[in-house]
């Protein structure tokens, strides 16, 4: 019977092999680094940008971190053997530009190359986010992403509800919740963060106990306030992504503008009786709302659900499409919805789908836009750019 060394050396000879500075040239032409080590080998140090996929499962989960089987390949793991057949098993899938590298990990750190220790996940998250860490597109490295993330929610109501509840099972580490307002029992039917014992609190501190009562791994920043030109630019500046939960224009104005100052994300949704809608705005790389509403309708043609009512499910669906989108942005997966708009009828159960084109004169995003939110108005039915009242 040949030896383990002696099927290596046959399993070479039908491998190709690269250096660590080859597979690092190759890495920033296109092609992907996967990390075939143990979880504890890679609990000691991580290559920028490889996907991690431990050599008992590479067969299983290779097609759906790689699609096309074109896409070329670098395999490694600590010192260079494994990878080499883990490269074969993948030429036999039908991956036709496969290589190994030779010296694996050890060889890459003695070139030089970069590297870091990765921030590791405790045996408690690691059983929480164990769906997670299944997914190739989330795995350890998304979750600590997630962790490290900061999300902050305008409202506590009937959309950020559901979107603070699933972010923060998804383990979104920080969420910041905007709102002024106390739990009332008109609340109930669907703002499903509060509850009938905590009508008559701050909905940020109603919001706060659900939240670390259902992951304590994440922080919840109060700011028990309303959101105004005096402090938005404060309080967004701390946060990675900003889910819009309002329900008036006047905020969905201010919010736009200064996710727009900042450079933030913003992730927008609204709702009316059977209806609802939701998009993405990410600061000229695509369209603002100001270029989809340069003003806000008359206050008689857009009641509030106050005045006119809304489906208590409604804002679930709407609030949880939300928090997917955010999701998918602090990740860096999938295609956000930046530059459409997806309307929901729930009566109907029909979604569709509308394209957004960026205003070329946008008075927020276009040119000779404000730098400062200090003369712009907001109100119901101003929201003026002093640019766009002139005219």
């Amino acid at each position: 019977m040949p030896t383990y060394q002696e099927i290596l050396e046959q399993k070479r000879a039908n491998v190709r092999e690269v250096d660590a500075r080859t597979s690092a040239q190759l890495h920033e032409q296109g092609a992907v680094l996967v990390d075939i080590r143990e979880q504890d080998e890679v609990d000691q140090g991580i290559i920028p940008g490889a996907i991690h996929i431990p050599r008992g499962f590479l067969e299983m989960r290779i097609e759906e971190a790689v699609r096309d089987h074109n896409t070329p390949v670098v395999v490694y793991c600590a010192g260079g053997s494994r990878s080499v057949f883990g490269a074969e098993a993948l030429s036999q899938l039908g991956y036709r530009d496969v290589l190994s590298m030779s010296g694996g990990f050890s060889g890459w750190k003695a070139s030089g190359l970069p590297w870091r220790v990765p921030q590791t996940l405790s045996p408690d998250q690691r059983r929480r986010y164990s769906r997670h860490l299944l997914i190739p597109e989330v795995g350890e490295e998304g979750q600590r992403k997630l962790l490290d993330s900061r999300v902050l929610l305008v409202g506590a109501g009937g959309l950020g509800s559901p979107a603070a509840l699933y972010l923060a099972a998804a383990g979104v580490g920080t969420l910041g919740i905007v709102d002024a307002d106390i739990v009332d029992d008109s609340n109930l039917q669907r703002q499903v963060v509060h509850t009938t014992d905590r009508i008559g609190l701050a909905k940020v501190e109603s919001a706060r106990i659900a939240i670390e009562s259902l992951n304590p791994d994440v922080n919840v920043v109060k700011h028990e306030t309303r959101l105004d030109q005096s402090n938005v630019l404060d309080i967004f500046a701390g946060y990675d992504v900003i889910l819009d939960g309002t329900d008036n224009f006047a905020t969905r104005y201010l919010i736009n503008d200064a996710c727009v100052l900042l450079g933030k994300p913003n992730v927008h949704g609204s709702i009316f009786r059977f209806e609802g809608q939701a998009t993405t705005f990410i600061p000229h790389d695509g369209p603002c709302y100001r270029c989809l509403f340069p003003t806000p309708p008359p206050p008689e043609l857009a009641p509030s659900c106050a005045e006119a009512g809304v489906l208590g499910l409604l804002p679930g669906t709407i609030g949880i499409i939300q928090a997917t989108e955010t999701a998918k942005l602090i990740l860096g997966i999938g295609e956000p919805l930046v530059g459409r708009l997806l309307t929901y009828d729930a009566l109907e159960m029909e979604f569709r789908e509308l394209r957004l084109s960026r205003d070329p004169e946008c008075p927020m995003c276009g040119p000779g836009a404000p730098t400062t939110l200090e003369d712009i108005e907001y109100s119901d039915v101003g929201c003026l750019i002093p640019a766009l009242a002139a005219h």
